[in-house]
């Protein structure tokens, strides 16, 4: 059984009209929610094997805001590839990891996270998780999925079960949506 866990980045900043989207930094909730999120990820009885990464600035932000949050200190393989990457591309590199981790972490960018956790779990209707991303997974969400497979290269669609959805909303109500106005 192989386990993948799919951490969002967390809110980044528009401010800065100028920047490259690359280079964008988290605004004041996304430091909140990479804080509480990394906390609450490292509070669960998972041990990430290997931690994949986009290298942008609000995803670097996120795994280092939380886990400093966690007072861990997480070794993560940086690959631009998962870059505003679409689910095909982040399936490929799923099924191209070496030496059979149990537990893999990716940590990116919608829409490819979401689109992957689409095609992943099965819209059967068995699974209300797979309802709530479908309405929205928000910035530094966290999912995690379980796949019946002994190698990654062996992983397809609709091979996986979502086990666990969590927001940052879920444990801090402040961190949910900004009201309409």
């Amino acid at each position: 059984m192989k386990t993948l866990g799919i951490w969002r980045h967390a809110k980044s900043d528009w401010n800065d009209r100028n920047a490259r989207d690359f280079d964008r930094p988290l605004n004041r909730r996304g430091l909140e929610g990479a804080a509480i999120m990394g906390r609450h990820i490292a509070a669960q009885p998972i041990y990430w094997e290997r931690i994949i990464a986009s290298p942008a600035v609000r995803v670097a932000q996120t795994i280092e805001l939380g886990a400093q949050a966690a007072r861990i200190n997480p070794q993560v393989r940086w690959d631009r590839r998962i870059y505003l990457a679409s689910s095909a591309t982040l399936l490929d590199l799923l099924r191209e990891q070496d030496g059979e981790p149990a537990t893999l972490l990716m940590v990116g960018h919608n829409p490819g996270l979401e689109d992957l956790i689409f095609d992943l779990v099965p819209d059967d209707g068995s699974n209300p998780l797979r309802d709530i991303v479908e309405e929205k997974f928000p910035t530094a969400a966290y999912a995690v999925l379980e796949m019946d497979i002994a190698r990654w290269a062996d992983l397809g669609e609709g091979s996986a079960r979502l086990v666990a959805l969590t927001r940052p909303r879920d444990l801090d109500p402040a961190l949910g949506p900004e009201p309409a106005g």
